[in-house]
């Protein structure tokens, strides 16, 4: 008896864990198409972050360097 309640309940959480998955192989198909449609902009947004970086990592490396 404890067998067949073991099986629904790993039946139950099946077709939950099946949404998932497909929601997240969803997900990831439009973010690679998103990448490749707008690459050109992704790729200005990458380079006007890069100034912002390494002014991030000069701060903490003169706090680490302080201390």
């Amino acid at each position: 008896m404890a067998e067949e309640a073991k099986k629904q309940a790993g039946a139950s959480k099946l077709l939950p864990t099946l949404l998932k998955l497909l929601l997240g192989l969803a997900f990831l198909a439009l973010g690679v198409w998103a990448i490749l449609r707008w690459w050109v902009y992704l790729k200005i947004v990458l380079l006007g972050c890069v100034g912002l970086f390494l002014i991030l990592a000069g701060i903490i490396t003169l706090a680490i360097a302080k201390e």
